[in-house]
């Protein structure tokens, strides 16, 4: 932010100038360092042009941003640095505006006299309810810096497992898109014309060799209805997606995939472990705890099976009870639960079943793309081998009658 103020330095001289700073008390902390007493600071009308004035929905906070501040909160709180202090230095090294920015809003919320509960609650597309639960817990046990570490580790583990599936979904997903540009490409582009080659030799087609001339004509006649037909399919799949039974169906749909299925549950059950054994660890009681982990799940079937075990904790089930009431929980993590509520070592059970479930998220990722590699490159010369093969046998047919 730019700031216009007035001032007097230290020989009493008036001073008009401008300051860059993340917000108002940075600017007034910088100036007073520089001698200067302060009798007007205002922020600047901003002059930019429409990109600088209506982009700024492009500005987000990813999650990889949030386990790094996390990781500085944690460290700073532990070497005993206030809270005030602490969001002011973070505000000032964000090198992520929107961070920036909403950090600044913390510390004047601080300044307030806010909790930092409080003042994270009032930015919920940064922190979500299950960050601003367990940074409560921290300062109404006086034990944040410990929950901070905590909370650091446990976003730390779920961003690491969460990217490698995902990076494992992106080879396959390039390779099937090249597939498809590829054929469509010859299709439209290498198949007439040699189709228009074994017109013009008066030798008879091939079944084959017509299937694929039919084919690319109605790429070439029809293709913008198709395209139009694919746009309005997608976008109509995508707002289906966004209502409670498009997301149900969606989600369910991923855990009946074959084997991507499995990856997706294990990913879920280490994601709830580990929530759980963390919120605990933070000393947040288990029905809250439940409550919390079914936002972070982000999977409709998963969430609605926490929804029904939280209502029957609430009954007087145990844990483990409430989850055998449910298809979606294995029956090892429901039986290692049961173990450790009797042993009453429940937050270290849950602490090995996320590790269990995080190792076996990992090597079922790195099966997967093993297998797919050599299985996506053999599709693909296989398709555009045989469309190649379709058009250029009777070509060599041709050339080899004469």
């Amino acid at each position: 932010m730019l700031f216009q103020y007035s001032a007097i330095d230290k020989d009493g001289n008036k001073k008009d100038g401008s300051i860059e700073a993340i917000n108002v008390d940075i600017a007034i902390s910088s100036l007073q360092r520089r001698g200067f007493i302060i009798s007007n600071i205002v922020e600047s009308e901003k002059q930019g042009g429409f990109f600088s004035q209506n982009l700024s929905f492009l500005e987000r906070v990813s999650n990889k941003d949030i386990v790094i501040l996390s990781r500085q909160l944690s460290t700073l709180f532990e070497a005993q640095v206030s809270a005030l202090r602490v969001f002011q230095l973070l505000a000032s090294e964000s090198e992520n505006p929107k961070l920036a920015r909403k950090l600044s809003e913390v510390v004047n919320d601080l300044q307030g006299g806010s909790s930092i509960a409080g003042a994270l609650e009032k930015h919920p597309d940064v922190f979500s309810n299950f960050y601003i639960s367990m940074v409560r817990a921290g300062e109404e046990s006086g034990r944040l810096d410990e929950v901070l570490l905590f909370l650091a580790d446990y976003l730390d583990r779920s961003y690491e497992i969460t990217q490698k599936a995902k990076n494992a979904l992106i080879y396959p997903a390039f390779v099937i898109s090249t597939f498809f540009v590829v054929m469509i490409l010859m299709l439209t582009l290498v198949i007439p014309k040699i189709t228009q080659i074994l017109i013009d030799s008066g030798q008879e087609i091939p079944v084959y060799t017509q299937i694929v001339i039919s084919i690319s004509d109605f790429f070439i006649n029809y293709g913008v209805f198709l395209a139009i037909a694919a746009v309005v399919g997608v976008f109509m799949l995508v707002r289906f997606k966004q209502t409670p039974a498009g997301r149900e169906s969606f989600d369910g749909f991923k855990l009946n995939i074959p084997y991507i299925g499995k990856l997706f549950r294990m990913l879920y059950l280490s994601r709830i472990s580990d929530n759980l054994n963390t919120m605990l660890a933070s000393g947040i009681p288990m029905v809250k705890s439940l409550e919390l982990t079914k936002s972070v799940v982000d999977n409709e079937v998963y969430l609605r099976a926490i929804e029904g075990a939280t209502e029957d904790v609430k009954s007087g089930a145990s844990v483990s009870e409430a989850f055998s009431r449910y298809e979606e929980f294995p029956n090892i993590l429901i039986q290692m639960i049961r173990v450790g509520e009797e042993t009453g070592n429940l937050g270290e059970i849950l602490a090995t079943l996320a590790k269990f479930y995080r190792r076996e998220v990992t090597n079922s990722v790195d099966t997967l793309v093993d297998l797919i590699e050599p299985v996506m490159i053999v599709a693909l010369g296989l398709g555009v081998g045989t469309l190649l093969a379709s058009v250029l046998i009777p070509i060599y047919n041709v050339s080899s009658a004469f």
